[in-house]
């Protein structure tokens, strides 16, 4: 595809962050183009799943049925839906509504990018960024300099984001104290490991749930600096399984494996003047529990509609920094539950005790669906200015007239339920024509264009602020609807 000079939006990095931001600002209407530095994307094992947030707004976009899904009809009604710690516990919660996706992060990374490229979108491989001045952006491709132009510039490279880097982002957090080492492998027979998960004196080794995948944490500090960028290779996994499981363990191949450890850092703000920060480039943590890919897709949906409509002219003052202000608490929480996970997870009789009375505890409905809560990341819905219970929250799907809300949600722009006998919802929402639809509802529902309820009410009393606070002021003229670039 053939690279222009200059774009409303350059985003750095396509991991599935990255893809998924591009794809929202072309929604709505924004020039975006993609620079990637790897040729081909990566193959390593990293997530296995997507959490049941993030396949809500995949739903509203029209993507969850580009997944294969298993047949999980065969199995339990009361299997533990996730962990915490390696407590295979945690039941369910009534706020989980959706399945998570099963699939690997390669998979899904593979289904964004063809979405991106079924939308025309640039996705610009082999190119390394290595400035940032103002709107310029300077990359190195084939040997060749390349200087671009860019309004705004999204990092979604990383945990060793380059951007971060080069824009002086700072990122506090706590350094790394363990390593942690996944992989996919062949083991001789007779394979001495036990399925699941088991806390030994050495640390934590698991197998499964597929024949071929083992994990390994260890205690002892993180890896020495020679090996940061080395692949993990067949020696170093085979090493740890016998260190940690304490038995003979034979690993007869090395499909694929990555190295990880607990740093636990996050930028502040996520936002330098026209740069921006989303995924694990604003935030990073052990993986534990599968947190980081949702977390990253729901940076990038509510930082795609902010920053395209502050690029289109519709933002309201301050819309733009309301994207910290909502992600970076809901990050926050995500790192304090990694890092207490850590601490679980330590060898030694202490933490072997707490791990018991954790147990216990999980025993009880409430801190367990607490938990459930924490994991999946529906603990701490937005702060908005609204009495409705779901405030804050992704609306929740159900049927409007011959179709189903969350397909309604996948034309652009803000919606408006209106249930008013008058239609009156209606008839003060006329002034935003262009940015919010209106339909009749079973209720008084605003809902913003990244699926979160906004505002609810019996009448139209805060209708006509929350309207103004999340998509501008009033306006006689009606704004023509958004259109894709070109």
């Amino acid at each position: 595809m053939l690279l222009k000079n200059s774009y409303d939006v350059i985003v750095v990095g396509a991991g599935p962050v990255g893809l998924f931001l591009a794809a929202e600002l072309h929604r709505f209407g924004v020039d975006v183009a993609v620079l990637e530095r790897l040729a081909e994307p990566s193959q390593q094992i990293k997530a296995g799943s997507v959490g049941s947030p993030s396949a809500e707004i995949f739903d509203q976009r029209g993507l969850l049925d580009r997944f294969a899904q298993p047949d999980l009809s065969m199995f339990p009604k009361n299997l533990p839906v996730g962990h915490f710690a390696g407590l295979w516990l945690l039941r369910g919660a009534p706020e989980l509504r959706t399945l998570p996706i099963f699939a690997a992060q390669p998979e899904v990374e593979a289904v964004l990018e063809a979405h991106a490229r079924d939308l025309g979108l640039p996705v610009l491989r082999g190119y390394e960024v290595t400035g940032l001045d103002g709107e310029r952006v300077t990359a190195e491709h084939d040997g060749a300099t390349v200087h671009l132009r860019a309004r705004f510039v999204v990092g979604c490279d990383g945990g060793r984001s380059t951007v971060r880097r080069l824009a002086g982002f700072a990122f506090a957090g706590t350094p790394a104290t363990i390593t942690g080492r996944q992989a996919l492998v062949e083991l001789a027979e007779p394979n001495p490991l036990d399925k699941g998960w088991h806390h030994t004196d050495t640390g934590v080794i698991v197998f499964g749930p597929g024949p071929q995948r083992v994990l390994t944490v260890e205690f002892d500090g993180p890896p020495p600096a020679a090996d940061r960028d080395r692949p993990l290779d067949r020696a170093e996994i085979e090493g740890s399984l016998r260190r940690v499981s304490g038995r003979a363990v034979v690993v007869d191949r090395l499909i694929t494996g990555t190295r990880w450890t607990d740093n636990t850092r996050q930028a502040a703000p996520y936002r330098r003047g026209n740069i921006l920060l989303a995924g694990d480039a604003a935030h990073v943590h052990p993986p534990f529990g599968g947190q980081g890919l949702n977390l990253g897709f729901q940076d990038a949906v509510n930082l795609g509609w902010k920053l395209a409509a502050t690029i289109n002219g519709r933002a309201p003052e301050g819309l733009l920094d309301t994207y910290h202000d909502e992600r970076a608490p809901v990050a926050a929480a995500a790192l304090a539950n990694t890092r207490a996970q850590v601490a679980l997870m330590r060898p030694g009789p202490q933490s072997a005790a707490l791990r018991a009375v954790f147990t216990d505890l999980l025993a009880y409905d409430e801190p367990n669906a607490h938990l459930t809560r924490l994991m999946s990341g529906v603990d701490r819905p937005y702060a908005i200015d609204s009495d409705h219970p779901q405030a804050g929250r992704i609306v929740a799907d159900r049927p409007i007239g011959a179709t189903r809300l969350w397909e309604l949600l996948r034309e652009p722009g803000g919606l408006l339920l209106d249930a008013t006998p008058d239609r009156s919802a209606t008839e003060l929402a006329a002034r935003w024509a262009g940015r919010v639809r209106t339909v009749p509802g079973p209720e008084n529902l605003l809902i913003r264009p990244d699926g979160i309820v906004a505002w609810g009410g019996e009448g139209t009393d805060g209708l006509e602020k929350a309207l103004t606070t999340w998509f501008g002021s009033s306006a006689a003229l009606v704004i023509a609807p958004f259109a894709a670039p070109g």
